[in-house]
């Protein structure tokens, strides 16, 4: 055969086979991972161990299928990137305000004490000098992933421990995104002071850019981005990722862009919704970072790295608890508090192992330092998993002898305002009636829509209110279903009310839910599904009609005083504006 002709099937061949082989590992890395989580599962364990597991399996040490290594980074470096932009969307002004005081104090001081303690048992544990100090400083994050997870399984997120870690946790996001940027700025090994301040100065420039278009552009586009829920977050994947690629431009890290990206759509009312749509793609890729993690632990250097890491996983499930109980005692909180707070954060964090991974990749550490930090990875956050879930028996037993960390006059457990007691789905003609009524409840009551323009007359009239859709698991999830005690959907969508009542009987069984539904059918289909009152417009505008004729028969003054106050109502609903048929 001709020479050219055989090159040009081979240029072929290749073209076709090296997406394909790529394509086949992904696959194989997905099913080994489900069965390595199906594991990790029945053994009652965060599923994150299962990933990094699996990355251990696939690595050139056991299973070898690391073949399209560079995939997998590039993957992983997209779910880091997506995992830094949501943390970032709940970085806005207002959670950081309601964090309060406390738990500033508490996350400053326990990342300071945490820092040192653990750089001095690095350093004894014959670390160098930049080993100890990139440990000591991973040793102080918590999962935030992890904690948040944990305390919603247990309800317990407006609790006022969970307030605490939740506060706590945003205090370090804060810490890790300094120190995330500090490293990138020595990527080059030794700065120069006026490299260093050039760097900043185009960090702080670029940021300050940002926030301005986030503060006065983005909200006259916001609009036209969340009429529509597909481009809402085509819009968000591209100003994250863009943002991101933006900073690397500039010689900063992605990590940190992606981290700014999101704290500049915070103060957007779409930022819940933004986090609600992106979730379940970081979930995707942040597999492969796990996994991407785990393929770079050399398997046979693990028994020297071991003794060093599970003294280090000590300190991390036994130290940093104590630290968190003493500062919060200083605080005024009770030792149960404490306790609790204590154990929440008795982990370290994706941060940590991103911060790690960062500082290999600007020639600081060597893998060593990965393996001891993944393993500290695995060790606490199995371990920290079950404390949690099993605080309340571990308190009984342990309440005797926390006596020195109790207060005479300790801080009381109050509800967040962020638990309502009312929650309307869909502010439409039907919502509209729901609304003047709850309005009296005042903290308490929330209307759901995603119609940008019922958003803006809500917050227009004080209304609070969230934007996004009654249809999204993830959203739905942050509502605190759990504790309301009326949930009223307008919705006139029936696969729409189905799913919102199924997910509210799954975790409230109390609760009064009030449903829309255009025919009969729909109806008794609602109510098997645990509805606790279902509105059919049709016959209710009938009935009341039929109501008016008994009560005023034939008095054309009773019907002409009626007809004047419906004007009125009907006038009164014109100067709200359009209002969206559902949310």
């Amino acid at each position: 055969m001709h020479p050219r002709i055989c090159s040009q099937g081979l240029a072929l061949y290749n073209i076709i086979t090296v997406p394909m082989n790529t394509f086949l590992e992904l696959s194989l890395i997905i099913l080994l991972a489900t069965a390595v989580c199906a594991v990790v599962r029945l053994l009652k364990q965060p599923i994150i161990i299962g990933y990094i597991l699996t990355g251990i399996l696939i690595g050139p040490q056991v299973l070898g299928l690391t073949g399209s290594e560079s995939s997998i980074n590039a993957f992983s470096q997209v779910g880091i990137a997506i995992l830094l932009f949501i943390v970032g969307l709940g970085l806005s002004p207002k959670v950081l305000k309601e964090v309060g005081k406390p738990s500033l104090s508490m996350g400053l001081g326990q990342v300071v004490i945490t820092a040192a303690f653990g750089f001095i048992l690095a350093a004894i544990l014959g670390f160098s000098q930049i080993e100890s100090l990139y440990l000591g400083m991973a040793l102080t994050f918590s999962s935030t992933v992890i904690v948040l997870k944990l305390l919603s399984d247990r309800h317990d997120l407006e609790k006022l421990y969970g307030r605490i870690s939740i506060g706590v946790l945003l205090v370090q996001d804060v810490t890790a995104a300094v120190v995330l940027i500090f490293v990138s700025a020595f990527s080059n090994g030794n700065v120069p002071p006026t490299s260093l301040l050039l760097l900043v100065v185009k960090g702080v420039g670029i940021t300050g850019l940002l926030v301005l278009v986030a503060l006065y552009i983005l909200p006259r586009l916001s609009t036209f981005f969340a009429r529509s829920q597909e481009y809402l977050f085509l819009f968000s994947m591209g100003w994250g990722l863009g943002v991101a690629t933006l900073f690397s431009f500039l010689g900063l890290s992605v990590e940190i862009g992606a981290l700014i990206a999101g704290v500049t759509l915070s103060v957007s009312p779409y930022n819940q919704e933004i986090a609600a749509k992106l979730r379940p793609l970081r979930d995707f890729f942040i597999i492969l970072f796990f996994v991407y993690l785990g393929s770079n632990m050399v398997v046979d250097s693990l028994l020297g790295v071991l003794f060093p890491a599970l003294v280090l996983s000590g300190f991390v499930l036994l130290f940093k608890p104590l630290a968190v109980m003493i500062l919060s005692r200083f605080m005024g909180y009770g030792k149960k508090t404490g306790f609790y707070v204590g154990i929440s954060l008795a982990q370290v964090s994706e941060f940590s192992l991103i911060l790690v991974l960062l500082g290999i990749k600007v020639g600081h550490l060597g893998n060593s330092v990965l393996s001891v930090i993944t393993i500290v990875a695995l060790v606490t956050i199995a371990v920290s998993a079950y404390l949690i879930t099993q605080a309340d028996a571990l308190y009984v037993r342990a309440s005797s002898y926390l006596g020195i960390f109790d207060v005479k006059h300790a801080a009381k457990e109050v509800d967040s305002l962020d638990a309502y007691d009312v929650i309307l789905f869909g502010c439409n003609r039907v919502g509209y009636d729901f609304l003047k009524i709850f309005k009296e409840l005042g903290e308490s009551f929330l209307v759901v829509d995603f119609d940008p323009d019922v958003i803006k007359v809500l917050d227009k009239i004080g209304v609070n209110h969230r934007y996004g859709d009654a249809e999204d698991g993830e959203f739905l999830d942050e509502l605190g279903l759990a504790g309301a005690k009326m949930v009223v959907s307008t919705i006139p969508d029936f696969d729409a009310n189905a799913f919102l009542v199924t997910k509210v009987r799954q975790m409230n069984k109390v609760a009064i839910v009030i449903l829309l539904a255009h025919d009969i059918d729909h109806a008794l289909r609602l109510y098997d599904l645990g509805a606790s009152y279902v509105i059919l417009p049709h016959f209710v505008g009938g009935h009341f009609a039929a109501m008016l004729s008994k009560k005023h028969g034939f008095d054309a003054g009773s019907f002409a005083q009626e007809r004047d106050k419906h004007i009125e109502y009907l006038r009164e609903r014109k100067s709200l504006g359009h209002v969206h048929p559902r949310v």
